[in-house]
């Protein structure tokens, strides 16, 4: 059986899905929660293509079929342990997933393909994007606590994109330590669909103020364009309670690797700042460290605020402590 990507989306969630593709597509972006059995491997699928441009398609058929054979066997098991019902998925929804299910369906296991495949998903996660979402960013100087007062709101039961939870960076030059390896800007964007799959569009979405790239990963364009028109609020703390926070936060960091985070924002920093940041790094005191690497950033953050202008509807002062208190006035302010 065939399904269409709307059908698709509705049946993943009671069926297990198989993601047919080598390891090398599904590791560049694949569908959330999706099993991995390729058909062909990252060698196989090379050696197939060999032949498909040098002997023609059907001498790269019978190359598949030599190399798949004695796999075969172990494929159909695994797919077993899954369950009696499957859906199962390519890169187009072509041979590759069509030849997977006649192989598990003649071990008396029901399959759905998905029509069109894997570029089906693409494209519908590019779609979403575009779809106009009731987007409130929350700015605020470095070290002001965005992502808790962020996590504080989704316990409040309010609608909360983290984009820096999916991204595994929390944005800065150090936003990387400490933190697991980011996934690829594809996965990135799946993860993002998924999100946004779960939210009432109608209703207000809690949105963490960013660049267009966090770390390695680029937002979607038609994403960060809305992004870039919807109401800003600002959430203030004073410096010392800045730099404490951001001290617990990477205080533990290796010390090599913040040295070298921090080269890489030199020209930014101003030889002067970044030697008395780094000698004071050296001497193991954080919070020095980081009081000068805020007057950088908080200039950088000034300069940004000034931009979005008339966009900045309302500014709320908290402790740095109080997460439940703020996550309240936040939610019953009128003027957002």
């Amino acid at each position: 059986m065939r399904l269409d990507i709307h059908d698709f989306l509705s049946l993943r969630h009671q069926l297990p899905v198989v993601d047919v593709r080598s390891e090398g597509e599904y590791g560049q972006g694949h569908i959330p929660g999706v099993r991995n059995i390729p058909v062909l491997n990252n060698d196989e699928r090379r050696q197939v293509g060999t032949d498909y441009k040098q002997k023609g398609q059907a001498e790269a058929i019978r190359t598949g079929f030599r190399l798949v054979g004695p796999r075969l066997a172990s494929m159909i098991d695994e797919a077993a342990t899954l369950g009696n019902e499957i859906i199962v998925h390519c890169w187009r929804g072509g041979m590759r997933s069509g030849n997977f299910c006649s192989f598990v369906e003649m071990a008396r296991q029901r399959t759905h393909q998905l029509d069109g495949g894997y570029k089906a998903y693409r494209h519908k996660v590019h779609d979403s994007f575009q779809q106009p979402l009731q987007l409130i960013v929350m700015g605020g100087c470095t070290g002001s606590g965005k992502s808790d007062i962020l996590r504080a709101l989704v316990d409040r039961g309010e609608q909360v994109i983290d984009l820096e939870h999916l991204a595994n960076h929390k944005g800065s030059t150090f936003g990387g330590l400490m933190m697991p390896p980011q996934p690829t800007t594809e996965q990135f964007e799946n993860e993002l669909f998924e999100v946004l799959a779960k939210l009432d569009r109608s209703k207000r979405v809690w949105v963490e103020d960013e660049s267009h790239g966090v770390g390695h990963i680029f937002l979607p364009e038609s994403f960060w364009q809305q992004m870039n028109t919807r109401p800003v609020i600002e959430v203030v703390l004073n410096k010392e309670a800045r730099v404490k926070r951001l001290v617990d936060e990477y205080g533990h960091a290796d010390r090599d690797a913040f040295l070298a985070a921090m080269t890489r924002i030199t020209k930014k920093l101003g030889g002067q700042n970044f030697n008395a940041a780094k000698e004071k790094l050296m001497l193991g005191d954080m919070s020095a460290t980081i009081d000068i690497l805020l007057a950088y950033y908080d200039k950088a953050y000034r300069v940004g605020l000034e931009n979005k202008g008339s966009r900045i509807k309302n500014k709320f002062e908290w402790d740095g402590q109080d997460l439940d208190a703020i996550a309240h006035e936040l939610v019953s302010s009128s003027n957002i």
